[in-house]
């Protein structure tokens, strides 16, 4: 991760609501995310120094922020307990660790309603946006295999659904066409061919929900959000340690967050590059992606959900697409732009990776076919 020097809030006083220990030392945005405003502060106590993250969550997207408190608190309490039963040493590091504010709730909310929370700041980490090697991908497919496995047993309330329809692809579609057909900021004209390339693609974006209404997947406890960047690693060994960003941690389908791993951990270049010709599938980190879930994940996933993986990265990258392009035209409400136009570079590297995958498609499933069966899964 990278810090911005830019601080726009009291973050000492934020830090007091949270009674945290010593005095306040420094704090600086942090992060690469396009939704919450997040930040990290030092504050020292004699000769013991901590660091902390904390979040204003974005009530804009996240209508019901104290929903999204109720399903991180519960998520994150499961996953220490498990891991605690597992015997896991060091767990600060391996799951994250919400801070109580001085009143023991889990979040302060602010003079002007927004919702804080403070996390301990997981130490000796990184994060990375790129997949580096296969290698990589093997332990980070294996790490978001494992955290469903972990929330398998979940038997506590049903989690709330923080973003109504989040993976609903067909709804996202329709909201596609809506803002296509009403062009709020007048931008239509000028994006007519990617328009027109995701109006084509109206069938795919139906495959993952029709199979879920038909009950042909079971629904899970799922993160949804699968980003490469939402798994800390060791700083000095690389293994993953902790999967963070939690806030869309809630019933959904396992193909989702297989997809979503793929979009960000097997392709060629990031998710804004302008230079369509470097947009892809890296086969080989593709590979060690599918090696990895399967290895954690494949003894408790059903057979149609294997069979499906690979169309589950299809549907995913065009989702994404899709809101890149939406956003876009209503004018960037939904992810942070750093530029003119970020969203719309968003939506045209998705369309060309999604037309990677379908290209590839045939052996993309002929190798999961192997792959699986290599695992035992």
């Amino acid at each position: 991760m990278t810090a911005a020097p830019a601080v726009d809030f009291d973050l000492a006083r934020l830090g007091e609501a949270f009674a945290l220990p010593g005095v306040f030392e420094s704090g600086e945005r942090w992060g690469s995310g396009h939704i919450n405003d997040t930040f990290r502060t030092t504050w020292t106590a004699g000769d013991v120094t901590r660091r902390y993250i904390h979040q204003r969550i974005n009530d804009h997207v996240f209508p019901d922020p104290r929903a999204v408190m109720r399903n991180v608190s519960a998520v994150t309490r499961h996953v220490r307990a498990r891991l605690q039963g597992n015997g896991t040493p060091d767990l600060d590091r391996r799951v994250l660790t919400l801070v109580a504010t001085a009143s023991g709730a889990d979040y302060h909310v602010d003079e002007d309603g927004h919702l804080w929370r403070t996390y301990l700041f997981v130490e000796r980490s990184r994060s990375v946006e790129l997949m580096e090697h296969p290698a990589q991908a093997f332990a980070a497919g294996r790490a978001f295999g494992e955290f469903q496995v972990l929330l398998a047993d979940y038997a506590g309330p049903r989690l709330e659904e923080t973003i109504r329809g989040f993976h609903d692809t067909p709804r996202r579609f329709r909201t596609f066409v809506h803002a296509v057909e009403t062009d709020p900021r007048g931008r239509a004209a000028s994006c007519r061919k990617e328009i027109d390339a995701l109006l084509a693609a109206e069938g795919a974006a139906s495959g993952l929900q029709g199979l879920l209404e038909q009950g042909l997947l079971p629904e899970r406890i799922v993160h949804n959000d699968t980003k490469l960047n939402n798994l800390l690693l060791d700083e000095r060994t690389g293994e993953p340690l902790c999967v963070i960003d939690l806030d869309t941690v809630m019933p959904g389908i396992s193909l989702h967050d297989f997809g979503d791993l793929v979009r960000t951990g097997a392709a060629r270049a990031g998710e804004d590059e302008r230079d369509l010709g470097k947009v892809g599938v890296d086969v080989a980190l593709y590979e060690g992606l599918v090696r990895g879930y399967l290895s954690s994940a494949g003894p408790f996933l059903a057979v149609e959900e294997k069979r499906h993986l690979a169309g589950g990265a299809e549907v995913i990258v065009l989702e994404n697409a899709l809101r890149f392009l939406t956003d876009h035209l209503e004018g960037d409400s939904y992810f942070r732009i750093h530029r003119p136009g970020h969203n719309l570079d968003r939506c045209r590297t998705q369309i060309a990776f999604f037309q990677d995958l379908q290209a590839r498609g045939d052996l993309l499933r002929r190798r999961i076919e192997v792959l699986a069966e290599e695992e035992g899964a």
